[in-house]
C-alpha cells in the first residue's frame, strides 16, 4: 500500500476513534456499492451520519475540508442514497465533514457537522 494511502487509513483510524468517544455508533468504515464509496457511516441520535474524512500532514496550501468540491458532494450524496435503499432505512440523515491533521498520534481533529445538504439536482 502507497504511503499516502497508509496515512488516509490512520487518520481514518483517528476520526473513528473521535466519533466512538463522542458517543457515537459506527455502522460501516469504506462501505462500498459499485464505485460509490462512504468513508464513515455511524449512528446518533436516532440520526444516520454520513462523514466525509479528509487527511492533511498540515495545511499550508489548502484546508482539508475544500476539497469535498461539487462533484464530491455529488458522489457522496449518490452513495448515501445507495446505502439508505440498500439497507432500507428511512430515518434522517446528515453529512459532516472529519478533518485530520497533523502526524499520527498527534492529530489534530475537527468535526464539521451538517458540512453540507444534498444538492438539487
Amino acid at each position: 500500500m502507497a504511503e499516502h494511502n497508509i496515512f488516509g487509513k490512520e487518520g481514518e483510524e483517528a476520526a473513528v476513534g473521535y466519533l466512538e468517544k463522542q458517543g457515537y455508533i459506527i455502522r460501516h468504515r469504506n462501505w462500498r456499492r459499485g464505485h460509490l464509496e462512504l468513508d464513515i457511516v455511524a449512528f446518533k441520535d436516532d440520526e444516520l451520519i454520513v462523514a466525509e474524512v479528509k487527511t492533511r500532514r498540515n495545511t499550508d496550501f489548502a484546508l482539508p475540508e475544500a476539497a469535498v468540491d461539487k462533484r464530491k458532494i455529488r458522489r457522496t450524496v449518490s452513495a448515501a442514497d445507495a446505502y439508505i435503499r440498500y439497507f432500507q432505512l428511512d430515518t434522517p440523515v446528515r453529512f459532516d465533514i472529519i478533518t485530520v491533521v497533523g502526524e499520527k498520534g498527534n492529530f489534530c481533529i475537527e468535526h464539521i457537522r451538517e458540512a453540507f445538504f444534498p444538492p438539487m439536482w
